[in-house]
């Protein structure tokens, strides 16, 4: 009979495990308790499927730190499809008793530490058939200490939020909204208007672990704004956040010198690894991170469903 529950004390943070699959283990128990001391998860958000008394699969709610309500699932070891269609059913449930309305998950490709997501194929067929759409299919890029640091770009001087105020940072990027190629930020236009749209983005990055001087707005040469960089820290990795080009910047290089701007603000912190993302059919994008001397180590599908 399966039972599904929450994860007792003593289960935690290890959950699911394999015996063979010692790597993917000791990952994902790291990631749980960095996700349960970062706030972005707790204890009771952490549920498993039980089977002949041992642990078949497991999902984990998540949410930004210091949310009351959870967004997404992490951690999803879905076992075999019974299991996992139980268990997805049941994470839509809790999270709907939390006042949740909308839940995501991400696919990464290939299969890599914390989350070790194996058999993407069947994993997708899974989500698709628990009610989820594909929102973006993305691509992840990385820096890691000792790959070359991108040049700075002297075409740009920089003002920190701390200086600026919210605002200016809404405005920008409420003007690159206008036209922007990532279909995550069409999605909250059409729901929400530009500004609105630019209002939860930057009210989102506010909420992320950073430094007051880590947000900054680039000014060129007239002193007009162009660029906007908001770099952050997730359980997992440093990350490039928030890149954006006034329309009035565009084509001259701009995006790459925000993600080296964000690459130089994490590195001068200490940060080891630095991440970004961006939709697949964001090529300038994608090329401002290659530019910038990233690699991409990885696709993304970020999925949906409404609860």
């Amino acid at each position: 009979m399966l039972t599904l529950r929450t994860a007792r004390p003593d289960e935690l943070p290890a959950l699911t495990t394999s015996s063979d699959d010692g790597e993917r283990n000791a990952a994902t128990a790291a990631y749980l308790t960095a996700l349960l001391e970062s706030g972005c998860t707790r204890p009771e958000w952490c549920l498993v499927a039980e089977q002949d008394g041992r642990l078949a699969g497991n999902v984990v709610l998540w949410t930004m730190p210091g949310r009351q309500v959870p967004t997404d699932i992490v951690l999803l070891e879905p076992g075999d499809p019974d299991t996992g269609r139980a268990l997805l059913a049941h994470a839509a449930q809790q999270a709907r008793d939390l006042g949740a309305e909308v839940q995501g998950h991400v696919l990464d490709t290939p299969a890599q530490a914390p989350q070790f997501q194996r058999d993407p194929q069947e994993r997708e067929a899974l989500l698709v058939g628990a009610g989820f759409t594909v929102a973006r299919d993305g691509r992840r890029f990385a820096w890691t200490v000792g790959d070359p640091m991108p040049a700075q770009d002297q075409r740009l001087h920089w003002r920190s939020l701390a200086d600026l105020g919210v605002e200016p940072f809404v405005d920008l990027l409420a003007d690159t909204f206008t036209d922007t190629a990532d279909s995550i930020f069409r999605a909250e236009i059409a729901e929400h208007g530009l500004r609105g749209a630019a209002e939860r983005n930057v009210a989102d990055m506010l909420e992320m672990d950073h430094r007051p001087g880590w947000f900054e707005i680039g000014y060129d040469a007239a002193d007009e704004p162009v660029a906007l960089s908001m770099p952050a820290r997730t359980a997992s990795s440093a990350v490039i956040g928030l890149v954006a080009v006034a329309r009035a910047g565009r084509g001259r290089g701009y995006a790459t010198a925000v993600v080296a701007r964000g690459t130089y603000v994490l590195a001068e912190a200490g940060c080891g690894e630095i991440r970004g993302d961006c939709d697949a059919g964001n090529t300038a994008m994608a090329k401002a991170f290659q530019r910038a001397g990233y690699r991409n180590f990885a696709d993304r599908k970020m999925f949906t469903r409404p609860l």
